[in-house]
């Protein structure tokens, strides 16, 4: 089941996310962070337990970006990312956003998806502001990756 993350959920999303973060694959997020951003985050959970998370940010009037997808390593490859993926590309759609974009170690996932592979450049500035707290700014080594309705 996929639903809009609670408060209660915080304390997972971070956990969860942070598995990926110590592996330098996402970036981390501190309580602060996913508290004020809760609103953004949608959770899968599977047998009451919370085994995904997503964020859709809105950057701009026609831009959104997918953020911080992580799902538990034991439900990876049984369609779990995709379906939120998907729920949070059908949110956006709903807001009336016309692009979605996302940085990524895994661009084949997101291409996958219908996402497509463009240079950083054609990013707005504006979308670098939490890239400043990257150990890795500005030598960026994700892949940017669109999607368009």
């Amino acid at each position: 089941m996929i639903r809009s993350a609670k408060v209660q959920d915080v304390l997972t999303l971070q956990q969860l996310i942070a598995i990926y973060a110590k592996r330098d694959e996402m970036l981390g997020l501190s309580l602060h962070e996913l508290y004020e951003n809760l609103r953004d985050f949608s959770v899968y959970e599977k047998d009451g337990r919370i085994v995904a998370g997503c964020a859709l940010h809105i950057s701009w009037q026609d831009l959104a970006e997918v953020r911080s997808l992580a799902v538990i390593e034991e439900y990876i490859n049984q369609g779990i990312g995709g379906s939120l993926l998907k729920y949070k590309l059908a949110e956006a759609k709903g807001l009336g956003v016309s692009r979605v974009f996302a940085l990524t170690y895994r661009p084949q996932f997101f291409v996958k998806h219908g996402f497509y592979e463009i240079d950083k450049s054609e990013l707005p500035h504006k979308v670098w502001a939490d890239c400043i707290k990257c150990v890795k700014f500005p030598n960026c080594t994700e892949t940017a990756v669109m999607y368009c309705f």
